[in-house]
């Protein structure tokens, strides 16, 4: 209803002219959406990609480079999105405790899942580096984060160790 007003007076305008006018809300403030939101609302992986090199709100990068870690995370049998998928939960691990201040704030202290501490886990593990999915799944834990599991990352840990243990012997 409100872009069939807003058409009748600007007169039909194309999708992306009538986003322009669309914004979110950071911090209490409405503030424009990006080509980060844009991206990471959107699913699609490439516009992701292009879209991390946006300067954007910390809430905005946080949930970014989580979906580039997830949407490569499904596709990680194949190297090009193993490597992707590796690269950017790196880089969310690395920039994850400036943005995790923000986060908390613009949700009112309730921090939610965040899968690419799983996701890297996972892929680390697969790849037999079983120190350094132990690790992610630490960081994790100092965060208070969990992974929606009965016995969260501590379990998490328990079952890497098993792993390691039996590629060992």
């Amino acid at each position: 209803m409100f872009l069939k007003w807003l058409s009748s007076l600007f007169g039909r305008r194309e999708p992306e002219t009538v986003a322009l006018f669309a914004s979110t809300i950071r911090q209490g403030v409405s503030v424009p959406i990006d080509d980060a939101f844009r991206a990471w609302t959107s699913g699609n992986l490439e516009d992701m990609l292009k879209a991390a090199r946006t300067n954007t709100h910390p809430v905005d990068r946080h949930f970014l480079l989580q979906s580039i870690v997830s949407e490569s995370y499904k596709r990680r049998k194949e190297d090009r999105y193993r490597q992707l998928c590796i690269e950017y939960a790196e880089k969310h691990l690395q920039e994850f405790p400036s943005l995790f201040e923000f986060i908390k704030e613009g949700l009112d202290g309730f921090v939610p899942r965040v899968p690419t501490f799983q996701h890297y886990a996972t892929v680390l593990t697969e790849a037999g580096e079983y120190e350094k999915a132990i690790e992610v799944c630490k960081k994790a834990i100092l965060f208070g984060l969990s992974d929606n599991t009965q016995s969260g990352f501590r379990g998490r840990i328990q079952r890497i160790k098993k792993r390691m243990a039996r590629a060992n012997r």
